[in-house]
């Protein structure tokens, strides 16, 4: 529900490495709370580290959609998190 991007270690990124399992192709985009979007990542890769064209964005919700295929179905999942800093 939440990432941390303090460069502790932990959670600095955020992703859902667990669709690598369902769908490794799968689309996630990233948005802020205007709707603007704010990064396009997918299952395999590093996730967000909470920086928009370089610049560290604050600590509040952020909003996601995924694109995904589940059995040979496309599904649309929507949602948001928390960044913390």
């Amino acid at each position: 529900n939440f990432f941390t991007p303090n460069g502790d270690g932990i959670n600095d990124t955020w992703n859902i490495w667990s669709l690598r399992t369902i769908d490794q192709a799968a689309e996630i985009h990233i948005y802020d709370r205007y709707g603007k979007l704010i990064k396009q990542i997918t299952p395999m890769g590093n996730g967000w580290d909470g920086t928009y064209n370089g610049q560290l964005l604050p600590s509040t919700d952020y909003w996601f959609t995924v694109k995904f295929d589940e059995n040979g179905a496309g599904r649309i999942f929507k949602s948001h998190f928390s960044m913390k800093r």
